[in-house]
C-alpha cells in the first residue's frame, strides 16, 4: 500500500499521514485481511493451505501472520474431502465412471492439484478412488515437501 500510495502522492509525508489514518480507522490491516482472505479461498474456491500460503506471501502479508492465520482458517478441515469436492466440481461434467481413464488425465488432474495447494500423499490417496489404473500413482515422484 505505501509503495502505491508513494506513487502517486504529491509529498512523502502524505504517505505516512494516510497510512496513520487508514490503520487508525482499521481499514489497513493484516491480521483482518489475511482472515478473511484464507477463509473466502477455503470456502469459495476449495483450495489447500499452501496455495492460500502462497497467495497471501504473494500479497506481501508478513510471513509468519500468514502461516498462523492459514493454519488457524484449516485447522479442522479434512484435506481428503478437499481434494474430493474438488475434483467433483472441476470435473463436474463428466461422469465418474469416466475420470482419468487415461493416464495423461491422472497426471493432469495430479498437476492441478498441486497448484491447488495440496499435499501430495493425500493427492495420490485420492486419486486412487477415481483413477482406472491407481498403480500409476504409485510412481510419481512428489516435489520435496515443507511443513508449513
Amino acid at each position: 500500500m505505501r509503495e502505491k500510495l508513494a506513487r502517486r502522492a504529491e509529498r512523502e509525508e502524505d504517505v505516512e499521514n494516510v497510512l496513520a489514518r487508514l490503520k487508525e480507522s482499521k481499514y489497513l490491516d493484516d491480521r483482518q485481511f489475511a482472515e478473511g482472505y484464507a477463509t473466502a479461498r477455503l470456502s469459495n474456491e476449495g483450495f489447500g493451505k499452501t496455495r492460500v500460503l502462497q497467495d497471501l506471501r504473494h500479497r506481501r502479508v508478513a510471513p509468519a501472520l500468514a502461516e498462523k492465520t492459514v493454519h488457524a482458517v484449516y485447522r479442522d478441515v479434512d484435506e481428503s474431502a478437499l481434494i474430493e469436492e474438488w475434483i467433483r466440481r472441476k470435473y463436474r461434467t463428466t461422469p465418474r465412471e469416466g475420470l482419468f481413464q487415461e493416464d495423461k488425465d491422472l497426471a493432469s488432474a495430479y498437476r492441478r492439484l498441486l497448484r491447488a495447494g495440496f499435499r501430495t500423499g493425500e493427492i495420490v490417496r485420492v486419486l486412487k478412488k477415481f483413477a482406472k489404473n491407481p498403480e500409476l500413482l504409485d510412481s510419481f515422484e512428489p516435489p520435496e515437501e515443507t511443513e508449513e
